[in-house]
């Protein structure tokens, strides 16, 4: 996992965190508006697959699509996550592009007479400054408004939504826990606030997989941040047992090299329970969704859930209680 993450960092820690269906709704379902988040069944998106993206961006870009159904019928929601050191002032004519790709893939996927879905794109822009760059196609022609009749018919037109996580208060990004931590330690990276306390928010580590928490570690190590503050921020997030029963953290780094430190470090940490936060959060919002989607949650299945301490199995069952459709049919999976 230590080479994966440090080719490409920013894709890999996008994309690990937004491949998951779940991520990705809750992450829509707070940034978009109106009829379009109402009229979208969430609980049908699903992951695409491939890349639309150009060749020698690559390594500043990442993208994902999804199909899911809009008024009972299919669309698709492309995000593209830039993190270019600077703005392209033709971002509407990229995106156009790409969905022109997408478009063209439908047809490639299909049989007999092609009907092309629609295409909603999201891009969310990672910069330490505003982008004055305009999210609507029509604003990159030379033509004042009262000349666009004789040629509106001719030529397309569409917006994007742009997200610019610099002026998106850390307070207002939304989404499932692991979204959220992305999205912030995104927005953080090139304003050099990594190691913030926005970022490294207890109550949101805790309640993210501990696989996502690896990545995160591993992104902000890779990042241009003080070592010694980053070990501080280690030794606070894994807690004081890990350097009273084992080697400390900076010891581990001289004796096994960083990367194999690190990660001692962390699997140690799960292995002495250092992580039981994580798992009282998971449970915390297991119950949560069954009481909202059913009003109430059986003293015996309570205390049933509660025995289980794999996080990855309450995850599971996280997924499970949305969407099931009925209690009986959730307690039938356990």
């Amino acid at each position: 996992m230590a080479e994966e993450l440090l080719h490409q960092p920013h894709d890999k820690f996008f994309k690990k965190t937004f491949e998951d269906p779940l991520a990705a709704a809750a992450f829509l379902r707070g940034h978009l508006e109106g009829d379009l988040v109402k009229f979208t069944d969430w609980s049908t998106l699903k992951l695409a697959g491939g890349s639309f993206i150009d060749e020698h961006l690559q390594a500043f870009e990442a993208d994902l699509l999804f199909t899911a159904k809009l008024h009972g019928e299919d669309a698709q929601f492309y995000i593209l996550c830039e993190h270019q050191s600077s703005e392209d002032p033709l971002m509407a004519l990229r995106v156009l592009s790409y969905m022109v790709r997408i478009w063209s893939a439908q047809v490639k996927s299909q049989t007999g007479r092609p009907r092309l879905m629609p295409i909603i794109p999201v891009v969310v822009a990672q910069d330490k400054k505003a982008w004055k760059t305009t999210a609507r196609f029509h604003d990159l022609f030379a033509l004042s408004p009262d000349k666009w009749e004789e040629v509106r018919a001719f030529t397309p037109d569409f917006a994007f939504r742009l997200l610019q996580l610099v002026d998106l208060p850390y307070e207002s990004i939304q989404g499932t826990p692991a979204g959220v931590l992305t999205l912030r330690a995104l927005k953080a990276e090139p304003l050099g606030k990594l190691l913030s306390a926005e970022v490294w928010e207890p109550s949101l580590l805790r309640s993210v997989p501990i696989e996502l928490l690896k990545y995160f570690i591993r992104y902000t190590f890779n990042a241009d941040v003080d070592r010694t503050a980053f070990e501080t921020k280690l030794k606070e997030l894994l807690g004081p047992d890990l350097t009273q029963n084992s080697m400390t953290l900076a010891d581990q780094y001289r004796q096994l090299g960083v990367e194999q430190g690190l990660e001692k470090g962390i699997e140690q940490g799960i292995e002495q329970g250092l992580f039981r936060g994580e798992l009282k959060a998971l449970h915390s919002l297991l119950f949560d969704v069954l009481e909202i989607r059913f009003q109430s949650v059986p003293v015996g299945l309570r205390n049933e859930l509660s025995l289980i301490q794999d996080a990855q199995k309450l995850s599971e069952l996280h997924r499970r209680a949305i969407q099931c459709a009925t209690l009986e049919e959730f307690v039938a999976a356990l």
